[in-house]
């Protein structure tokens, strides 16, 4: 019995070291309640309202989302293994869960998720549970046949919550429809050399569309991590009415 105990004991332990490890999440009121925002993992977001949990991008494995509710929605932007990762996807349970995707996703889902699919194009909306959902282009620039993120492939997503506008930025460059957006409540932007912005490239787009709150995430590239605080201070000495959150994207896992 004491075994068992200190078996139990030491699960606990380390299940809660490693949510502990995760940046705690933030709240936004909506005109239909709170919005929680959760950080996981890279390019991967929790977000909870309306009773409705939404998981974009999941990535990381069943561990990377102990503690954390089944999704009733899940957004994948594109088909690269950060953003569409089977591994995970296939460890979830997903049984309850909708999947909006572009159709480069949908065509390498396995058969078991396919019936799940909304198939959305860039410039095209659709509503799914109370939440009007508009894919915005992401891509590579300049624009090239063999770039690694090709227009028209991937979405962004714009999400309208309780009368908040929730921007995901996909893998994108700095591009003229990210510029466009307006009305941005929260956006999440990504910051990764040599695969989408550099800081100095993504803080100007933001300083263009002039979001409410801003988080850097999507900003581990092959030189490591990107300079976020050096992004924050860019962003705030142009504009501090933009406020820019900063929280661990790479926890241990």
């Amino acid at each position: 019995m004491k075994k068992l105990l200190a078996i139990l004991a030491i699960t606990l332990f380390l299940s809660t070291n490693l949510v502990a490890q995760r940046s705690a999440p933030d709240h936004i009121e909506t005109n239909q309640g709170p919005l929680s925002i959760q950080p996981i993992l890279h390019g991967t977001v929790v977000f909870t309202w309306a009773n409705k949990v939404i998981y974009s991008d999941p990535y990381g494995g069943s561990k990377a989302f102990e503690g954390i509710a089944t999704p009733d929605l899940v957004l994948i932007s594109d088909i690269h293994g950060d953003h569409m990762s089977l591994e995970t996807l296939q460890a979830l349970d997903l049984s309850k869960a909708i999947l909006v995707v572009p159709q480069a996703v949908a065509d390498k889902l396995p058969g078991n998720l396919k019936s799940k699919v909304v198939v959305v194009a860039n410039g095209s909306t659709t509503t799914q549970l109370g939440i009007n959902i508009e894919a915005i282009p992401m891509y590579n620039l300049p624009e090239e046949a063999d770039s690694r993120h090709t227009k028209g492939r991937g979405n962004g997503y714009v999400l309208k919550m309780g009368g908040k506008r929730i921007y995901l930025s996909g893998d994108t460059d700095d591009i003229v429809e990210m510029r466009a957006l307006k009305n941005i409540d929260v956006a999440f932007v990504c910051m990764n050399q040599p695969f989408t912005m550099t800081i100095n490239e993504a803080s100007s787009a933001v300083l263009d569309f002039k979001p409410a709150i801003m988080y850097p995430f999507h900003y581990r590239g092959q030189a490591g991590l990107s300079d976020v605080e050096g992004f924050q201070k860019i962003v705030k000495d142009s504009n501090p009415a933009i406020e820019v959150r900063l929280r661990n994207w790479y926890p241990t896992y």
